[in-house]
This record gives structure tokens, C-alpha cells and sequence, in this order.
């Protein structure tokens, strides 16, 4: 998936466009999934773009494809990447699986309901949404109240917004693949 990512990335930077990699994916990327890409500076790990689908409404192949091509040159945040930042950039993959509603019989109960390091978060309110990966929690050192309040000020919305009714929080979980350098070994994250 990393690899796949490294390709797309390269191609659509170097031409504009992407090329087919020339080897044959596994099967298993002809399953629908949700996926994000994230682009780090190395070897500071600063976020340099990250996009991804978080339902599993695409083939990974294509959420890859997708989720890399945005990452690299339309993540609102960030400038489009260079061909000059390619060797000073790593590629990590988070593999998703289908996003559930977090139920809680009142707000209260919902930290008590998030991992950290296990889950990732939606937070929902009206016309705002906002995702954190779960390694994001991890990186930071929050806690799930930390985390639920990132998450809602991610969305758009007060940091204690999940305190109150009418927020719709879900959780995901993910596999993290990553390469250790640039162009380098591709591990499996655990957090």
C-alpha cells in the first residue's frame, strides 16, 4: 500500500499525472476501504498533507490513488508537493475499518468509550465533521477527553461541543503502515 502510494505520489508529481505500477496488486486491493495518506517531512515528521476517505465507499486501489494524488497536490493546508521534496518525504498509510457510532447514555460516558491508540474519531454536529486518525491521539499524548475535544475543534465546533447533545461521535480503528526513511522499509505501525 505504502509502495503504491510512494508511485502514485511520484508520478503525479514528476508528470502531472499517474502511471499503472508495473507489478499486479494483491486481490485484497480490489476490497472497499477506508484509507488516508499522510505525507511527513523527514526526518522531522512534520505533516506536510494528508487526505483519505474514511468510509469504505472505494477499492483501496482507488482510495489510495485518490487519497495520494490529494495529499501531494490539493490538501488545502500545504502548498502542492515538489519534485525536490520527494527524497525528503515519508509515506504512511492508515487502512480503515468501517467508522461506528459510539453510543453513550450520556456524554459523559463517551471518553470512557474511546481508546486511545486503538480508535480514531468522528465527531458530527449539522454540516460540521471532523476525523482524527488514531495515531494522532498517541502522537500528542492526549487522552480520550483530549481527543474528543480535538476532534470537535478540528470539525469547526467549540472543544466541549461532545459534552452536549446533539453530536454524533463514531470511531474507527486502523492498520498504519510506514516507511522508516524515505523510499525506505515499510514497517506496520503499532501505537
Amino acid at each position: 500500500a505504502v509502495r503504491y502510494a510512494r508511485h502514485v505520489i511520484e508520478s503525479t508529481v514528476r508528470n502531472g499525472s499517474y502511471d499503472q505500477p508495473g507489478e499486479k496488486l494483491p486481490k485484497i486491493f480490489e476490497e472497499k476501504s477506508g484509507v488516508f495518506v499522510t505525507i511527513l517531512r523527514f526526518p522531522s515528521h512534520e505533516l506536510r498533507g494528508c487526505i483519505g476517505f474514511p468510509e469504505p465507499v472505494y477499492p483501496l486501489r482507488l482510495a489510495i490513488l485518490n487519497a495520494a494524488v490529494e495529499a501531494a497536490i490539493s490538501d488545502p493546508r500545504f502548498s502542492p508537493l515538489e519534485e525536490n521534496e520527494l527524497s525528503a518525504i515519508t509515506i504512511e498509510v492508515s487502512v480503515l475499518t468501517p467508522p461506528e457510532p459510539v453510543q453513550s447514555s450520556t456524554p459523559w460516558e463517551l471518553p470512557g468509550k474511546i481508546m486511545v491508540g486503538r480508535d480514531g474519531i468522528i465527531v458530527e454536529r449539522g454540516r460540521f465533521r471532523g476525523l482524527l486518525l488514531p495515531q494522532v491521539a498517541v502522537e500528542e499524548g492526549w487522552d480520550s477527553e483530549e481527543f474528543l475535544s480535538q476532534t470537535c475543534w478540528k470539525a469547526g465546533l467549540p472543544e466541549d461541543a461532545w459534552r452536549y447533545s446533539g453530536i454524533r461521535v463514531y470511531r474507527f480503528g486502523a492498520e498504519l503502515f510506514s516507511e522508516e526513511e524515505p523510499n525506505g522499509k515499510v514497517t506496520r505501525k503499532i501505537l
